[in-house]
């Protein structure tokens, strides 16, 4: 996508940009509806409207800066408010409610790569509908598989700090729910440093491969 010019980047990478991070937060609500908690659906939060969930700086200003810089990009929504005393088993509940994010951007991806493998198949003569699918379903692949292995990260407020909290021990779990306060400062540290993509980068790719593999790219 190296030779896409910045609104050409911004027009194919939109569209996969909204959807993986408003069907994360949804996945979020949606489970926790299903265990016990209506509040996402209470507040009208279980929709695919990208106006719902769309946070200024972390849906906006922060994707198209990355974009811009590095030519992939990493978001956020506003987070689904879930209120854990209704869940039926609140400990290991969150951990599922946190779950549901991550797992619902690698459906996502493989969705994605579906449609990349249906529009390499398309007749040359339609290069002017596939060719932008194509770079837009590998933005797809990227954006959600990138989105995925960053909140996998054990580090709350992030999913996989979540999951990680409803996992461990009672004494561990407190412990570690413990750095939510400074959680967001501790990714911006590991962002500036370069550690974040030194952390990451083995899991993006080998789950990044292993899509490909799985939908024939």
């Amino acid at each position: 996508m190296s030779n896409l010019t910045l609104p050409q980047l911004i027009s194919v990478a939109l569209l996969p940009a909204l959807f993986a991070i408003t069907v994360h937060e949804v996945a979020h609500g949606w489970v926790a509806k299903h265990l016990g908690d209506p509040t996402a659906e209470r507040l009208g939060r279980l929709t695919l409207n990208p106006f719902k969930h769309i946070d200024p700086m972390g849906t906006v200003v922060v994707p198209i800066v990355l974009i811009a810089l590095t030519g992939f990009a990493i978001g956020w929504a506003k987070p689904v408010p879930v209120t854990w005393e209704n869940l039926r088993h609140p400990k290991r509940d969150m951990a599922l409610v946190a779950a549901a994010g991550p797992a619902s951007n690698l459906l996502m991806a493989i969705i994605w790569g579906l449609l990349a493998k249906l529009s390499i198949m398309l007749p040359a003569w339609m290069a002017w509908v596939t060719q932008p699918l194509i770079y837009m379903a590998q933005f797809g692949i990227m954006m959600n598989v990138l989105l995925m292995v960053f909140n996998l990260l054990p580090l709350p407020p992030l999913d996989g700090g979540r999951v990680a909290v409803g996992l461990l021990p009672g004494p561990w779990a407190w412990r570690l729910s413990q750095l939510e306060p400074y959680g967001f400062f501790i990714i911006i540290g590991l962002m500036a440093s370069g550690l974040l993509w030194f952390m990451i980068s083995p899991l993006y790719q080998l789950v990044q491969g292993l899509v490909k593999v799985l939908v024939g790219l």
